[in-house]
């Protein structure tokens, strides 16, 4: 351990207890639990069954409940502090919403019950369908994707489908520079060649460079709007409508939904195909919390080659359909098992409700107001990539620690000794030392604040010259800082005690 920070024989930090591995406690023959000896059946697996201990560990009741409340106050979550990732949109997660998804009739649904049993559940899928169209002012939406990624690839798979139909698949997507890596990945994983568009001075797509790629063999342009740097693409228009003279098509990533939901649609701006990531906008459970959903919303041109099935109202109610009405031809078939992620949509449709569209509105404007809240406040101690306004997010570069000794990483590092969970650092690619930071409409301005105060504290003394400061921050956590090269490979999970001559300073 290094600095001066107080240790112990236990390695315990007051109630932070530095927990063993739930291997290293195991004892044989300890069990929670009774279980009779099972009778003997016969051999089914072909002389393949085990011959030996599992390898579980053998633990008490009390034991598995410590181990797994213990790590749990390792954890960093929305629900113990403010989540400033830009462009990941972690915001509060309503207890009404898991609620909601608790219900029974929702809570114990199977997928494969017959389509009969399940109205309610096609009806809330409709209904939020229904929703999600009016917001975005898009015609069609396939409800089937699994997450935001897949949700690209899904609208990527509708465009190609489009111009096969036509004959020529075409070769080349543009992408720009500040794209999320998903979006060439995505491209590059439908067979097209990836074309990087730069960023102008002001941190937007250069509209001349992009209109100098255009040709007959560009099958479309994937841009996010608001993009990456938390601005508004205010050329976007534009770009709809020179993609669409070449005959080429628009996908929007529609990540940073949020900070437009109830102000803007995007069908109105000349988009095609949008997925949206309901953890993002509609605050379903986000990464380890819960399963993804994406789903995507379609332009008139290309619905009639979205995935199939379609949830459809008929005669004698809801059913799943292999298309909507349409030429079932079209499609280019299923991305997924199951028709989405239940679970999610629930939430996600609470969530409209609860809000209404007025509540709709003003999470897009509280999200706004609070970034650049962020900037104005940061601004004379920080330096922003780009002048403001902002979007729902705000861009920091490096500048103000130019000299300093002090690096992108070793303040991100400090922050966790504050107690905060770092911005998104080192993204968009496009600015050096990049800090972003998202701090999403359900922080109240007395938690702002406090996350301000400590970012000015640390950009203070990053200039005063204490760079011991942060070389060895995290000093707080149960691990200190990580080798960022080797952590993954080799991660250190074991509390070792300090050497003899730390223990005595």
């Amino acid at each position: 351990m290094a600095g001066n920070a107080k240790q112990t024989h236990s390695g315990h930090r007051g109630l932070d207890m530095d927990e063993p591995l739930i291997f290293e406690q195991d004892a044989p023959g300890r069990t929670g639990v009774d279980l009779a000896e099972p009778p003997a059946v016969q051999d089914r697996l072909g002389g393949l069954a085990r011959r030996g201990p599992v390898g579980l560990p053998g633990l008490s009741e009390p034991q598995v409940v410590r181990h797994f409340a213990r790590l749990s106050r390792m954890n960093y979550a929305i629900d113990t502090g403010l989540y400033p990732l830009g462009s990941c949109t972690m915001k509060h997660n309503p207890r009404l919403n898991e609620k909601v998804a608790r219900l029974p009739g929702l809570g114990d649904l199977h997928p494969m019950q017959p389509e009969e049993t399940v109205q309610g559940a096609f009806e809330l899928i409709d209904t939020l369908a229904h929703w999600i169209k009016t917001l975005t002012g898009m015609p069609a939406v396939a409800m089937s994707p699994a997450a935001g990624a897949h949700g690209e690839l899904c609208g990527l798979m509708c465009i190609r489908a489009a111009h096969e139909a036509k004959g020529n698949p075409r070769a080349r997507v543009l992408v720009p520079e500040s794209a999320h890596g998903t979006n060439p990945a995505t491209a590059a994983m439908c067979g097209y060649t990836v074309d990087a568009i730069p960023a102008d001075d002001r941190g937007r797509v250069d509209l001349a460079a992009f209109e100098a790629k255009l040709g007959d063999d560009v099958a479309g342009v994937m841009l996010t709007n608001p993009n990456t740097c938390g601005l508004f693409e205010n050329d976007i228009v534009k770009v709809a409508d020179r993609i669409h003279e070449i005959g080429g098509y628009f996908y929007a990533d529609g990540a940073n939904f949020n900070a437009i939901v109830g102000r803007v649609r995007p069908g109105d701006l000349g988009i095609d195909a949008m997925h949206l990531n309901l953890h993002k906008t509609f605050s379903t459970p986000h990464g380890g919390g819960g399963p993804g959903s994406g789903p995507v919303v379609l332009s008139e041109a290309l619905a009639p080659y979205a995935p199939v099935p379609f949830v459809v109202h008929g005669p004698d109610g809801f059913r799943l359909a292999e298309h909507a009405g349409g030429d079932a031809a079209k499609t280019f078939g299923r991305m997924k098992g199951f028709h989405g992620q239940m679970g999610m949509f629930i939430r996600a449709l609470s969530y409209m409700l609860s809000h209404g569209s007025d509540g709709l509105r003003q999470v897009a404007e509280d999200a706004v107001l609070n970034a650049n809240y962020v900037l104005a406040r940061l601004q004379d101690v920080m330096s922003p990539a780009y002048p403001g306004p902002c979007m729902h997010e705000v861009l920091f570069d490096d500048h103000f620690l130019k000299d300093t000794g002090v690096s992108t990483l070793d303040f991100a590092k400090a922050m966790i000794d504050e107690g905060y969970h770092p911005m998104t650092v080192y993204f968009p690619l496009i600015v050096h030392g990049a800090m972003l930071v998202e701090p999403t409409e359900t922080e109240s301005k007395d938690s702002v604040d406090r996350f301000i105060d400590s970012l000015r504290y640390l950009a203070e003394k990053a200039k005063s010259g204490d760079t011991a400061f942060f070389e060895q921050a995290p000093e707080l956590t149960p691990r200190r800082r990580l080798d960022e090269t080797r952590a993954a490979r080799s991660p250190v999970l074991r509390w070792q005690p300090p050497p003899a001559a730390d223990a005595a300073e």
